[in-house]
């Protein structure tokens, strides 16, 4: 019984997607109250024998001539249906004998040739019943058993995942850790600076799949995601005049789009706060949003802006953007606007999931 009710609950997991496949479940499970009983099930088909005779003895003045199974074939296909092959057997052995008995030709088992050949119709008719009531039952049961067995399989892949995804963050924060101990410990100012920026770059990846690990789909939203990374550079520059605006539509983002565009809208937000306003409050916005065949990020600011003929980005972290913007398959751009500066991710559509 413990069993059972197990299954019922991983199949239930597995059902939220097609609850067809439960309610199929439920069906098998409770005819089998007749099926795991020998007793039970023929018990069930001597029962519905008796109905079915009971009612054709009891109409028998209102049926007219050439209807002697009419009541019959109803039980035959409740018990094949219910209690399976063998008893179902039982009740089209005793509904045909007692058809034959009292309403096929003369009162007893008279085998002229018309009789013989209405005995032949009825074995035939019920015999096609019930290979195809067993028949489809047989296989409704082998459906059910491999919707639990790929439910369980279902199951445990997403509970493996989630530890790998665990494990993988984890590492990454270890790594993250390290680097800011030699941070601190660096002497050079120079080396200071790349391992903490390379620290803190590290921490983010792991910030990222551990969002990505806790969500219940390889889905991520967007302005959640991107509100405390943002909030958390802002922060961490200790700049507290600087305002932010965050939005996405409701876009998700997915597990292949998440860390890419989550880094590069970091590290435009870091250059805003280092470039844009170096001595003076401002305001950064953070758009994400779906452009026809493609996805378009936007981190625009109000600083001092951009020349229209500024030189090729050198430093590390544009140089990281412009890296990541390949993986995507998209192009990065950062123009003058008004006022400030506005960098744009583009990027194919066909990168997210199907709704992303």
């Amino acid at each position: 019984m413990g069993r059972g009710r197990r299954t019922l609950d991983i199949d239930g997991a597995a059902t939220d997607k097609d609850g067809n496949s439960h309610a199929a479940l439920w069906a098998v499970m409770h005819r089998d109250t007749f099926r795991q009983s020998a007793v039970r099930g023929f018990a069930l088909a001597i029962v519905a024998w008796g109905v079915a005779f009971a009612v054709r003895y009891g109409l028998a003045h209102v049926f007219p001539p050439g209807f002697p199974y009419l009541t019959f074939f109803p039980a035959v296909v409740l018990v094949a249906f219910y209690a399976g092959l063998r008893p179902a057997l039982l009740t089209a052995t005793l509904s045909g004998l007692s058809a034959w008995w009292f309403w096929i030709g003369p009162t007893g088992f008279d085998f002229g040739v018309a009789t013989l050949v209405a005995i032949a119709f009825y074995v035939f008719v019920v015999a096609i019943d019930i290979f195809f009531i067993v028949g489809m039952d047989d296989a409704s049961r082998r459906l059910a058993q491999e919707v639990e067995r790929n439910a369980a399989l279902a199951t445990s892949r997403d509970i493996l995942m989630k530890e790998v995804q665990h494990r993988v963050s984890n590492n990454i924060q270890v790594v993250s850790a390290l680097l800011s101990i030699e941070a601190r410990g660096a002497t050079d100012a120079g080396a200071r600076k790349a391992l903490a920026d390379a620290s803190a770059r590290t921490a983010l990846i792991a910030r990222i799949q551990r969002s990505l690990a806790e969500a219940e789909t390889n889905l991520t939203a967007f302005e959640s995601l991107a509100r405390a990374v943002a909030e958390d550079a802002l922060k961490a520059a200790a700049r507290d005049d600087v305002g932010l605006t965050v939005s996405g539509d409701g876009a998700p983002l997915s597990a292949e789009e998440a860390t890419p565009v989550i880094l590069i809208m970091l590290e435009c937000v870091n250059n805003a706060l280092e470039h844009a306003f170096p001595d003076r409050p401002g305001h950064i916005v953070i758009r994400l949003e779906n452009d026809g065949p493609s996805r378009v990020l936007v981190v625009s600011d109000d600083g001092i802006g951009v020349s229209r003929d500024h030189d090729a980005p050198q430093s590390l972290g544009l140089k990281i953007i412009l890296a990541l913007s390949r993986q995507l398959g998209g192009e990065w751009s950062i123009t003058p606007s008004t006022p400030g500066s506005a960098a744009r991710l583009s990027w194919p559509r066909s990168v997210a999931l199907p709704g992303g």
